[in-house]
């Protein structure tokens, strides 16, 4: 009997030594996965636009504050020519212009100076807090982005703006703290106007660029084209499929989605293997990630 119980202990330790050897085997032929979204951008959309006012210093500082991986911004100009950050071509949305200038219908950012813009309130409509808060410049924005935090640049309606191509340029050019996010490979300049775009690529050879899409997703012909001069195929989440984010994925470009502020929304694109989520609620999208 002894006998007997020693041989049968001999032959269950041989079969677990084995069954521990093919475990080992399979962990080092198959190493673990990363987990989907683990490489997902949280994109803050105009600054941590859904707790501050849109475009404004402190929802740039908020969004940092928040670790957003990039911030998205939208860019007008002046009469004089200066670059501002506001996303409507009308300051009358998101300002207190209307009470200021009545005389000055329909209030579009190129009839106004810097000067005359820097004395509106850009923070009031969104909250008493923010009474005060001002249009920045690019530049004041890129200061308050800093050096660690990506950047998306969109130019709103560039066809208003002739010349703005350059402008832009120059700015990026001149300014250290884009050219440091350039050299880090942190700074991106979007537009919906393709052709604009793919002239400013040509000016800036040295700016990523990227396509933003609205009313469905990019074509093959599109995105064939993108990306022979592009880096990015930008589409509204509601207008694409997971089979969307692959065939971008196919031709070499990056996809950051727009606009995703339900929990839902951003669980379906982290899903998809997004490169980025743009979101006015970039807190949400942080701590999403966070719990997996």
């Amino acid at each position: 009997m002894p006998v007997l119980v020693r041989l049968l202990g001999l032959l269950l330790g041989l079969l677990l030594t084995t069954l521990l050897g093919v475990g080992l085997a399979a962990g080092v032929a198959a190493p673990a996965q990363a987990a989907p979204g683990s490489d997902v951008d949280v994109v803050a959309h105009r600054g941590s636009s859904g707790a501050a006012p849109e475009n404004t210093l402190a929802a740039v500082r908020l969004a940092v504050q928040q670790r957003s991986d990039v911030v998205e911004n939208d860019i007008q100009r002046t009469r004089d020519g200066e670059l501002v950050i506001l996303h409507d071509t009308s300051l009358a949305r998101t300002t207190d212009v209307e009470e200021r200038f009545p005389d000055r219908a329909p209030w579009n950012v190129a009839d106004f100076t810097l000067a005359e813009i820097r004395t509106l309130d850009a923070g009031s409509w969104f909250a008493p807090e923010f009474a005060g808060a001002r249009v920045p410049t690019l530049a004041e924005w890129g200061d308050a982005v800093g050096r660690r935090t990506g950047m998306l640049l969109e130019v709103k309606n560039p066809s208003l703006y002739p010349g703005i191509a350059a402008d832009l340029d120059r700015q990026l050019d001149a300014l250290p703290v884009f050219r440091a996010a350039l050299r880090a490979d942190r700074l991106v300049v979007q537009s919906f106007d393709h052709a604009w775009l793919r002239t400013y690529d040509q000016v800036a050879g040295n700016v990523p660029v990227g396509l933003l899409f609205a009313g469905g997703p990019p074509t093959e012909a599109q995105l064939a084209d993108a990306a022979t001069w592009a880096e990015q195929a930008n589409p509204a989440l509601g207008d694409m499929t997971e089979a969307t984010v692959d065939q971008i994925h196919s031709h070499g470009l990056e996809t950051h989605v727009w606009t995703v502020n339900d929990g839902q929304g951003m669980r379906r694109a982290i899903g998809w293997d997004v490169d980025g989520v743009i979101t006015n609620y970039p807190q949400v999208l942080r701590d999403i990630l966070r719990r997996g």
